[in-house]
């Protein structure tokens, strides 16, 4: 089992930037791959990027890959977003995801889940 803690949102201006993170905590937390969703109000959760267990592989949403960067400290059980550039569409629930291995593209993919953190863009 594997818990997870999404922290680093709040308010932003327009251009700014923010560094999500999530904290993992389990037995293997560190096997896990990690993806990084967003919900903006009325909408279905949107995938943003995901990272491998080991961390040499990572993937991003094409609509965000040219501002955000995913990483991971698997010292620290610790999967951090950087989010540059941030604009007012980028305001959502930003959640963060976990699966055994490989990272996916669908939310369906993953096993855990947390409460997510609030990113609001300001003009």
């Amino acid at each position: 089992q594997v818990q997870l803690v999404e922290s680093g949102g709040g308010l932003v201006q327009a251009g700014g930037s923010l560094r999500l993170s999530c904290a993992a905590s389990g037995r293997t937390a560190s096997d896990y791959a990690m993806g990084w969703f967003r919900q903006a109000p009325g909408k279905e959760r949107e995938f943003v990027a995901a990272i491998n267990w080991s961390g040499g592989s990572t993937y991003r949403a094409d609509s965000v890959k040219d501002r955000l960067l995913i990483s991971r400290d698997n010292a620290k059980n610790t999967v951090y977003l950087q989010m540059n550039t941030l604009k007012p569409e980028d305001t959502a629930v930003y959640y963060c995801g976990a699966r055994w291995r490989n990272w996916s593209t669908t939310m369906s993919a993953y096993e855990y889940w947390g409460r997510g953190t609030q990113v609001t863009v300001s003009s």
